[in-house]
């Protein structure tokens, strides 16, 4: 597997992790459609979060955040839309999405958690 794709993958783990010690609680893990993958479904009482996951081993660069632009929301809207559509039951849950960043390495990663990040 490809650095990147083992990185990505721990850090989602990681923020899964870091969520549940909050209180969420996972509701499925790479969610993906034609418009775009979903890192985590997690539920917070009864809102429903999608959950953006980005990685940077340091921050010569910009912040991990500052990649999902524009863009990459309205990716994320879609998918979402698209998870309600399959999984809702006809319901419009309480939704929000979340953002949340891994830098530095493995040993000592610096996390931070964007709670409703963007509408």
């Amino acid at each position: 597997m490809a650095r990147h794709l083992d990185d990505g993958a721990w850090a989602e783990s990681h923020a899964r992790r870091h969520l549940e010690r909050r209180g969420m609680k996972l509701v499925e893990r790479n969610f993906s459609s034609r418009h775009g993958e979903i890192d985590l479904v997690m539920r917070e009482n009864a809102t429903l979060v999608f959950v953006e996951v980005r990685m940077r081993r340091d921050t010569n660069h910009g912040h991990p955040a500052e990649t999902v632009n524009v863009h990459k929301q309205r990716r994320l809207r879609r998918t979402a839309q698209y998870y309600l559509q399959r999984h809702a039951n006809g319901r419009c849950p309480d939704c929000r999405f979340d953002v949340v960043t891994v830098t530095g390495d493995r040993a000592a990663p610096t996390t931070e958690w964007f709670r409703n990040a963007f509408g």
